[in-house]
């Protein structure tokens, strides 16, 4: 049945794909879309079981490993200050408007502000994708927003923390969780800097086939393993692999073999798990609530992070640019969304709702990507 599954995954995504390009949308839209068609929400062909999710992680982590692999460190040092402000004010932004509508709602303060927490995330898989078609990864205002989204987990995992260490019966150390934070990064960098080269050389000289490609895919898995073991989001992890490697020589024979490897196997899988999620059932009950809640997710996210970014010297467009491209909840909001329901900080009456926001806000951002950057590049031209 497995093989069946995947044989229906990839046949899928690659027509459904195509579909999206004819109609000058970025073909990562129709494979998001087709994981609804064909999963439990309609026909039910995928009704996705562990192996599909497991495959899916595997996916997204050689996503962001490739965008990792794609970036400019210098331009990721150069922008850190509007990453910060980006982050900061994507942040605050849905922070206080999930808190308010919770209040609207007549949640508890502790649930209202569960919510805007869960609002606060920030999964920039799909974003990624979505600038890689369009020829915008290596810009300026892609590099903003992959940092900020770096900075954005962390802060948004330390609320978590304080929030379960408050809020509920669980023990969870505010101090433990920083540290561990610090512990991540501070291994990263020395590792990333020392280790990370002098492996990828030694590794070359053998013999055996592939050996450079398999020594990246060891280090992809073994910082993503890292980064989840010290409570970071494993895909930050594969990004700062991704990222230590395209500092070698190695960077291009790595990108040009993992590619085929990501694309036509594991990262189809991974869009089309993001809609597995997906369920109508009850849904027309809840509709002004899912309404509701997706405009104040992609409004707080375009305003305070394109605020953050306008402060730091982007222009109007640009800015309004790196805000789209925090708009994606995908799966880091999923993984807060199953963490509330269990800590008893997300109402099951509600919990289907928000997995439709979040699945709302992940398929608005690859056309809202395309429309902002497309008037942007009209901008550049008549510039020049």
């Amino acid at each position: 049945m497995l093989f069946v599954e995947i044989l229906i995954i990839l046949l899928a995504t690659k027509v459904a794909g195509e579909i999206s390009i004819r109609l000058g949308q970025p073909a990562v839209l129709g494979k998001l879309l087709i994981g609804i068609i064909i999963g439990p929400a309609v026909f039910g062909w995928i009704q996705g079981s562990d192996m599909i999710r497991q495959l899916s992680e595997i996916g997204v982590i050689l996503l962001m490993f490739i965008a990792g692999l794609e970036t400019d460190i210098r331009s990721l040092h150069q922008n850190r200050n509007s990453s910060i402000a980006v982050a900061v004010g994507g942040i605050i932004f849905p922070l206080l408007g999930g808190y308010l509508v919770g209040l609207g709602m007549e949640l508890s303060q502790s649930h209202a502000l569960f919510l805007g927490l869960l609002l606060s995330a920030t999964s920039v898989s799909i974003s990624a994708q979505t600038l890689k078609e369009l020829g915008h990864l290596k810009s300026r205002e892609s590099a903003t927003i992959l940092g900020a989204a770096v900075l954005d987990d962390i802060l948004v995992v330390i609320g978590l923390a304080v929030m379960m260490s408050l809020l509920t019966t669980g023990e969870v150390s505010l101090g433990v969780v920083l540290l561990k934070k610090l512990a991540f990064f501070v291994t990263i960098g020395l590792l990333g800097w020392k280790i990370v080269p002098w492996v990828m050389k030694k590794f070359s000289f053998w013999r055996v086939s592939e050996s450079v490609v398999s020594t990246a895919l060891v280090l992809c898995f073994f910082f993503a393993y890292l980064a989840e073991s010290l409570g970071v989001a494993a895909i930050i992890g594969a990004f700062a692999a991704g990222v230590s490697i395209s500092q070698t020589p190695y960077r291009h024979s790595v990108e040009q073999k993992i590619e085929p490897i990501a694309y036509a196997f594991f990262v189809p899988i991974f869009f089309v798990s993001i809609g597995l999620s997906v369920s109508f059932a009850g849904m027309e009950s809840q509709l002004l609530l899912i309404v509701g809640l997706t405009i104040i997710a992609v409004l707080t996210k375009l305003i305070g992070s394109g605020l953050g970014a306008r402060l730091t010297g982007f222009r109007r467009r640009s800015a309004l640019g790196i805000g789209a491209g925090m708009v994606s909840r995908g799966e880091v909001a999923l993984i807060i969304a199953a963490i509330g329901l269990e800590s008893h900080l997300l109402k099951q009456e509600y919990f289907t709702a928000i997995i439709t926001v979040v699945i709302l806000t992940t398929l608005i951002t690859p056309p809202l990507l395309k429309k902002v950057f497309a008037k942007l590049e009209a901008d550049h031209e008549t510039d020049i």
